[in-house]
């Protein structure tokens, strides 16, 4: 069964474009290495909710703008071994320095996720 990897980010509206390159070229090695799909989806109607909602577990502030991204794969099997040429890929060697991500990485969150409905 597919496997899918979810991340939530908060990204500065001021680096958007930056961001967006960023994540093309990330797209580009993750499907190169296995991957099936790789989406970056801004938020458009995410309102703040009472007790939960993206705003708020990313703890957005003025002036971001919250992502919500998936990576598809055939199998977990696959994206483990996907991950790690991924994480040995020099092209991608930039982004293990958070200092030069266009977003803060330790709001962000993510996760793996068997697909148990695939209509």
């Amino acid at each position: 069964m597919a496997y899918v990897d979810g991340f939530v980010t908060p990204v500065q509206r001021s680096r958007l474009e930056e961001y967006k390159a960023l994540s093309a070229q990330a797209g580009e090695v993750w499907r190169e290495h296995g991957a099936l799909e790789f989406r970056e989806c801004m938020g458009d109607d995410v309102p703040v909710g009472k007790v939960t909602s993206f705003p708020q577990a990313v703890q957005l502030q003025e002036g971001e703008v919250v992502f919500f991204s998936y990576i598809t794969y055939p199998s977990r099997e696959v994206r483990d071994a996907c991950n790690a040429k991924v994480m040995a890929d020099p092209r991608l060697a930039h982004m293990m320095d958070p200092a030069q991500l266009p977003f803060d990485g330790k709001r962000m969150f993510f996760g793996g996720f068997e697909v148990t409905v695939d209509l």
